[in-house]
């Protein structure tokens, strides 16, 4: 990728609810164990937002930190994107409301729908605006309230999402530091494998709707689970081609958290041990576009990268999408 002027992660935040839902909790709800659900997810447990808790709270919360660690004030933001396919209401977006509550009045703001991916493609998206020059800075966040269109009598599907969100400010760095490439994508023939049925304009919200229950997630586990093994490889390989690098050269691996199965499959792929892979599945479940950015701020949190260190991000979700890119921290 040829940059203009080197862009980076210059600061991070996340937040998770305080409410946790265990898989002992689970199995009072529906017919599941915890054996079950460990052995086929590696989820044990997940967080899940407060009655009056909105995306955009979650957003706020991980949003504030991010700004703390890159040293900023919201005054100097130019830029914000939310990652999300829970939005508070249909419009205003979800970043708005945020621009708002963090008293961000100089930034654009608006929404990304990528579901899972969301949160690279969000980065990419801002990467390409700060290295125009179009803004200096850039706040990217992946936030999803997944509870809320969670249908928990569904032990196929309830046991696998999480709320949560997590955040990074873009800026520029030194160069050799920051983004080296990215691979966005999507196969939207496989639309119906993963999705929401209603509520847009080809369903609206009716009686009938709500009584066949679809405005919850839909999911086919079987088929996204193939679709997620293959593009963790094909993203991961064609990322690290476009950045000049090889496997040998990955120092932290940060995928998508959905099933410690797929990543033990990307895992696999890469040649890589687990040390030098980000794995919280088992604490925060699915959390959409909020996986890999509460995986990257734990693991910076944890100081599990040292400045130089190249770190792979991988995703895929609804859409069917996939993202990853390739950074220097």
């Amino acid at each position: 990728m040829n940059t203009i002027r080197p862009i980076g992660i210059i600061g991070y935040g996340k937040y998770v609810p305080e409410r946790i839902l265990t898989n002992a909790d689970m199995e009072k709800m529906v017919e599941t164990n915890d054996e079950w659900i460990v052995s086929r997810t590696g989820i044990r447990e997940r967080h899940i937002a407060a009655p009056e808790q909105a995306t955009s709270d979650l957003a706020y919360e991980a949003a504030v930190q991010a700004l703390k660690t890159a040293g900023m004030s919201a005054e100097d933001l130019e830029l914000i994107i939310v990652a999300t396919i829970t939005p508070d209401t249909f419009f205003p977006s979800t970043a708005c409301i945020l621009q708002d509550k963090l008293g961000a009045k100089k930034a654009a703001a608006f929404d990304l729908s990528a579901a899972c991916s969301g949160f690279v493609y969000g980065m990419a998206t801002a990467n390409g605006m700060l290295q125009t020059g179009m803004y200096n800075n850039a706040l990217v966040i992946g936030a999803d309230a997944l509870s809320r269109i969670t249908d928990y009598t569904d032990r196929n599907t309830c046991v696998l999402f999480g709320d949560g969100a997590g955040a990074v400010v873009l800026g520029e760095v030194s160069p050799g530091r920051g983004f080296l490439s990215f691979d966005l994508g999507a196969e939207g023939s496989g639309g119906s494998l993963l999705k929401l049925e209603a509520g847009g304009s080809r369903l609206p919200a009716s009686e009938e709707t709500i009584q066949d229950k679809k405005h919850y997630i839909y999911m086919n586990g079987r088929e996204v689970f193939k679709f997620a093994v293959r593009v963790m490889g094909t993203a991961t390989e064609e990322v690290l081609r476009k950045a000049g690098k090889g496997k040998e050269d990955i120092d932290l691996f940060v995928p998508h958290q959905a099933n410690i199965r797929i990543i033990q499959s990307a895992m696999q792929r890469l040649d890589l041990p687990e040390e030098k892979c980000v794995i919280n599945v088992d604490k925060y479940a699915n959390t959409s576009a909020a996986s890999i950015p509460l995986a990257l701020v734990e693991a910076a949190e944890e100081g599990r990268m040292k400045e130089g260190d190249t770190i792979l991000l991988v995703g895929f979700g609804g859409g069917l999408t996939w993202g990853a890119s390739v950074l220097v921290w």
